[in-house]
């Protein structure tokens, strides 16, 4: 089995700690990522971290992960909205799939309420601002376990 999680991290996110902080906080993706990476290297996994604003490279980062990573932990961003393509490729994901989001999507605007990915993933983490990576990382080696 792999000891690498791949953390996925969609459009504007790269914009964190600097867009909108009072509903994404002040923390920068590169923060979010290092607390994640933290929780996960204590437990003996590695983060291969992914950020794009385009679809079609997020797309090929899960192709690119079957037989390499253990599991997969994706923030779309606004692509949790739109993209069946996203959903599809993370379906062919043979192990577990984790969603998350800073904000709480289902208490915003009516648009962010459907989630393309929920169908596919094994569960969503969603409104803990700073600590939803740190819930996140809990939460992937649970279903690795």
């Amino acid at each position: 089995m792999s000891s690498e999680v791949l953390l996925l991290s969609g459009p504007n996110l790269n914009e964190l700690g600097v867009r909108s902080p009072e509903i994404y906080g002040s923390m920068t993706l590169d923060d979010h990522v290092a607390t994640f990476s933290e929780v996960l290297k204590d437990a003996g996994y590695s983060v291969r971290h992914v950020q794009s604003n385009f679809e079609g490279e997020l797309i090929e980062s899960v192709h690119a992960a079957r037989g390499k990573a253990a599991a997969i932990v994706i923030n779309a961003g606004a692509l949790t909205h739109t993209s069946w393509a996203l959903s599809d490729a993370l379906d062919s994901f043979p192990g577990p799939k984790i969603e998350v989001h800073i904000s709480n999507p289902a208490a915003r605007e009516p648009f962010r309420h459907l989630s393309t990915l929920a169908p596919v993933v094994q569960g969503s983490i969603a409104g803990f601002k700073n600590a939803t990576y740190v819930v996140a990382a809990h939460a992937i080696l649970d279903l690795l376990a």
